[in-house]
C-alpha cells in the first residue's frame, strides 16, 4: 500500500512561505477526515532551513490509514470504526486482525489466525533457560524487550517478510508469543514453575491460566475478568504515532525486522511517561490512601505551583476533551470492581477525584480530564495483575498496533530511513590542544 495514496491535495491551495523577503510555495495536503499539513519535504532543499519541533507535537512523520484520532472532540476509531463500538462484541483479536489488515476478518480468517495463536503458543524450550539468566528482581520489561529480541534468533526465515501470507506467519507467533514470555516473565520473578499454555483456552483466559495456574490446579478466568482484559487490551490496541509506535516506525525504517522493531516498541513503552502513567495513578491513589489525607487536600496540593505534588491520571498530550478509552473503563470498573474486591477504597478515592476534577474551574480551563490511565490500574488490580506487570499488559495489548504500522511502512512506496535533523548549539570551530599543554585539573 503507498501511504501517499490517503491524501489529496488541499482545496486551499499551496501556503506561501517568506523568507529573507524570498517566497516559497509549499503544498498542503489534506487527510480523509479532513486533518491539513503543509509538505515540508523540500523546505531545506528550497530554503536551507529545517523546522524546530522539541516533542513533535506539529510534525507529521507519516501519512497512516490505521487509526484516526481528534482529540478535541474527544474521538478515536480504528480504521475508521469508533472505539466506543468494541464494548461488546469484538475480541482482541478480531481488533488486532483489524488493525493489521485493515478490515474486520470473515469468520474464516479468524478461525484460522486463531487456530495459529493455539499452535504457536509455546517458545522454544531452550528460550526457557534464557529466563534463568535474569535476577529475579528484573523488571519484566527488561526481559519482555529482551525475550522478543531472541524470539528472532528462533525464527530467521522471517526476518524478510515480502507478502501477507508471510506477514500472518509472523504476527501470528508475535502475538501468541509475547503472553507466553510476559506469563514466564511473572512467574520467574516469583520462582514459580512455567505453566504451558493450555490449547483449550482462548487468548486472555490463557493469559492469565499461564500466570495464576498451579500444578494440579488451574486457575479458572471468570467471564467478566475475560471481558474486562478483552476490552484493556482492546483499547490499548493503538493509537496513533504515539512514543513506542513512532520508535517502532522509526527502527523499522532502517529495515530492521519486525521482532526488533516491536522489541524497541517495549523500550519506549517502558518509560513512566508513556506505559508506565497506570502504575504512577495507583500509586497516587495508594498515597492518598495510606496518608490519611482526603481527596479535596489532595487536590489542593496538587493545585500549588510550590508543591511537588502531582495529579496522575488526569490531561492528555492530544485529548483537549474526554478520553473516550476512559469512560469506557469507568464503567467496567463500576461494576467489576466490587465484585472482585468488594468496596475497594482505592476506586472510592478514583471517584472522588473525578467528581473534584469535572467541577473546579481550574482543571476544566486546562482541559485535564481522566485519561485511560485513570482506571486501568485500578481495574488490573481488581483481576490481581501486579504493578510491575501493568506496562508488560500494555505492550501485549499495543503489540497489534505496532504490527500495522510497522507493515503499513515497509509496503510503503519510497520509504525513507527516519534521519531527523537538528539545530546545533554547540561550540563553534575549535582546535584539538595536545594532553600536555592542557595545564592542571
Amino acid at each position: 500500500m503507498n501511504e501517499s495514496a490517503n491524501s489529496n491535495p488541499s482545496p486551499l491551495g499551496p501556503a506561501s512561505l517568506t523568507l529573507a523577503g524570498h517566497s516559497y510555495s509549499l503544498p498542503v495536503i489534506e487527510g480523509s477526515e479532513g486533518e491539513r499539513a503543509i509538505d515540508i519535504g523540500s523546505l531545506r532543499a528550497q530554503t536551507g532551513h529545517i523546522t524546530l519541533d522539541p516533542g513533535y507535537g506539529n510534525t507529521g512523520s507519516c501519512e497512516s490509514a490505521i487509526t484516526f484520532i481528534d482529540g478535541d472532540a474527544g474521538i478515536l476509531r480504528y480504521r475508521g470504526i469508533p472505539i466506543e463500538q468494541f464494548v461488546d462484541s469484538p475480541t482482541f483479536i478480531e481488533v488486532a486482525l483489524l488493525l493489521i489488515y485493515g478490515h474486520l476478518p470473515s469468520q474464516e480468517e479468524y478461525e484460522r489466525f486463531s487456530e495459529d495463536l493455539t499452535r504457536f503458543a509455546n517458545i522454544d524450550e531452550g528460550m526457557k533457560h534464557q529466563f534463568e539468566g535474569f535476577p529475579r528482581s528484573a523488571p519484566p520489561m527488561a526481559i519482555l524487550s529482551a525475550m522478543l529480541n531472541a524470539l528472532s534468533c528462533y525464527h530467521p526465515e522471517l526476518h524478510e517478510l515480502e507478502d501477507e501470507a508471510e506477514l500472518h506467519h509472523a504476527a501470528a507467533r508475535l502475538i501468541s508469543k509475547i503472553r507466553t514470555i510476559a506469563a514466564y516473565a511473572f512467574r520467574h520473578s516469583r520462582g514459580l514453575p512455567y505453566i504451558y499454555p493450555d490449547p483449550g483456552l482462548r487468548y486472555v483466559p490463557n493469559l492469565l491460566h499461564m500466570m495464576f495456574s498451579l500444578p494440579y490446579q488451574q486457575y479458572v478466568c471468570p467471564n467478566v475478568v475475560r471481558k474486562a482484559l478483552n476490552l484493556i487490551l482492546m483499547l490499548h490496541a493503538d493509537h496513533e504515532q504515539n512514543c513506542s509506535t513512532s520508535t517502532v516506525r522509526m527502527v523499522g525504517s532502517s529495515g530492521a525486522n519486525l521482532f526488533a522493531s516491536c522489541a524497541a516498541g517495549v523500550s519506549a513503552l517502558w518509560g513512566p511517561l508513556h506505559g508506565g502513567a497506570n502504575v504512577a495513578v495507583l500509586e497516587m491513589l495508594e498515597q492518598i490512601h495510606r496518608g490519611n489525607i482526603t481527596p479535596e487536600d489532595y487536590v489542593k496540593l496538587a493545585k500549588e505551583k510550590e508543591s511537588k505534588v502531582r495529579l496522575m491520571g488526569f490531561g492528555h498530550r492530544v485529548y483537549k476533551n474526554f478520553d473516550p478509552r476512559a469512560l469506557m473503563l469507568q464503567k467496567v470498573a463500576e461494576e467489576l470492581v466490587p465484585m472482585l474486591s468488594g468496596n475497594d477504597p482505592l476506586l472510592d478515592i478514583a471517584r472522588r477525584l473525578e467528581d473534584i476534577a469535572r467541577s473546579d474551574p481550574y482543571f476544566i480551563e486546562r482541559n485535564l480530564y481522566p485519561n485511560v490511565d485513570f482506571y486501568s490500574g485500578i481495574l488490573l488490580r481488581a483481576i490481581g495483575i501486579p504493578t510491575n506487570m501493568f506496562t508488560v499488559i500494555f505492550a501485549i495489548g499495543r503489540l497489534p498496533g505496532w504490527i500495522a504500522h510497522w507493515w503499513e511502512q515497509n509496503q510503503t512506496v519510497g520509504g525513507r530511513i527516519a534521519r531527523p535533523r537538528q539545530i546545533y548549539t554547540g561550540p563553534t570551530l575549535s582546535d584539538y590542544i595536545p594532553i600536555e599543554e592542557r595545564g592542571q585539573g
